[in-house]
């Protein structure tokens, strides 16, 4: 597997969600992929599948970057907003203001060739943001992924975006979306544990039926908040 600069999330390494998307393409279902290390562009990377295709790990030489496995599905989804509310809130993207990864693929304003997910608070709704995507092209899998990653992250990162980082991402889809038809992605916040963030998100049509959902745990970086490391997620 190469994963192209195209896609990358910081400057230097892949977007979390796209290379999950990825992982989980490779188990063929519904499943949870724990990101070890950053997943590196432009490089060949090995893909290792467990023999009963419920495991797989992707390595860069003798490193592991990402670990995939299959898993049941469950997770609460709010109730979704309307195009209209998701395009409010998208006009307070934080990301306008600070990005710590302004290039992203996903939600970077400086990108022209990215999805342009810019999930910004929902008015009346604490922990919440949103915003309106219209998939273009050819819709894959971990297009999805990469749509359902960073409003998560926004819902949970109360640092501006100046670092967190995407640990663990499990997701469940539905059905592909329409391309050229509006949707929206909502993140929301669940809690946290010492560094550790947790979260949801979720893609909708437009008539609001739920298309795809997903739950993350992010990792803000010790030199944020002063505290020892957290485990790995």
């Amino acid at each position: 597997m190469i994963i192209p600069r195209r896609y990358n999330g910081p400057p230097d390494s892949a977007n979390g969600g796209y290379t999950c998307g990825l992982v989980a393409g490779l188990l063929g279902g519904t499943a949870e992929v724990t990101l070890r290390r950053p997943p590196p562009l432009e490089r060949e990377l090995e893909v290792a599948l467990e023999l009963d295709g419920t495991e797989v790990e992707l390595r860069d030489g003798d490193a592991v970057v990402a670990e995939g496995r299959v898993v049941e599905w469950e997770l609460e989804v709010p109730a979704p907003v309307s195009v209209e509310e998701a395009e409010a809130a998208s006009r307070r993207y934080s990301g306008f203001e600070a990005h710590a990864y302004e290039t992203c693929f996903t939600c970077g304003p400086a990108r022209d060739d990215g999805l342009g997910v810019y999930a910004g608070p929902v008015e009346g709704r604490p922990g919440v943001v949103a915003s309106p995507w219209t998939p273009a092209g050819e819709v894959r899998p971990e297009i999805v992924w990469a749509a359902l990653d960073c409003p998560s992250g926004w819902a949970v990162d109360d640092f501006q975006r100046e670092g967190i980082l995407l640990g663990r991402m499990a997701a469940h889809l539905l059905r592909l979306p329409e391309a050229g038809e509006p949707h929206v992605v909502l993140g929301w916040r669940i809690g946290e544990d010492g560094r550790k963030r947790y979260a949801g998100s979720a893609l909708f049509t437009k008539e609001g039926d739920l298309v795809a959902s997903a739950r993350s745990t992010w990792l803000v970086p010790a030199r944020l908040t002063g505290r020892d490391p957290a485990p790995a997620a």
